[in-house]
């Protein structure tokens, strides 16, 4: 069965920086992976895209995220990345690793917390 768990979340300030994780295991290995993405929810809001890595093409930043977050994946290592920089407290909000596989399926990870405080 895929797993992904993700990783890396935590309590920062203002202007500071956290790097994510995701790993996946289950069979799946994520160079076989036709897109990779963090997605975030924020309280009482809808969950959004936040980066997609696919397996062909550019990666795709949403508005927020250009300048400030950059998404990487390690086919070696069955793990994507989500560096966070220049935080903000509304960048507050539970992020999610996602990985979708042709014929196969979508897969979620359980989210890692990111606060953002003074």
């Amino acid at each position: 069965q895929v797993q992904l768990v993700e990783s890396g979340g935590g309590l920062a300030h203002p202007g500071g920086s956290l790097r994510l994780s995701c790993v996946v295991s289950g069979g799946i290995d994520t160079v076989y992976a036709d897109t990779m993405a963090w997605y975030r929810q924020a309280p009482g809001k809808e969950r959004e895209l936040v980066a997609e890595d696919p397996s062909t093409g550019s990666r795709k930043y949403a508005e927020f995220a250009k300048g400030r977050f950059t998404i990487s994946r390690d086919n070696a290592k069955n793990t994507l990345f989500l560096l966070l920089n220049n935080l903000n407290p509304e960048d507050t909000a539970v992020y999610y690793c996602n990985a979708q596989y042709y014929r196969v399926g979508s897969y979620w990870g359980q989210g890692t917390q990111v606060t953002v405080s003074s």
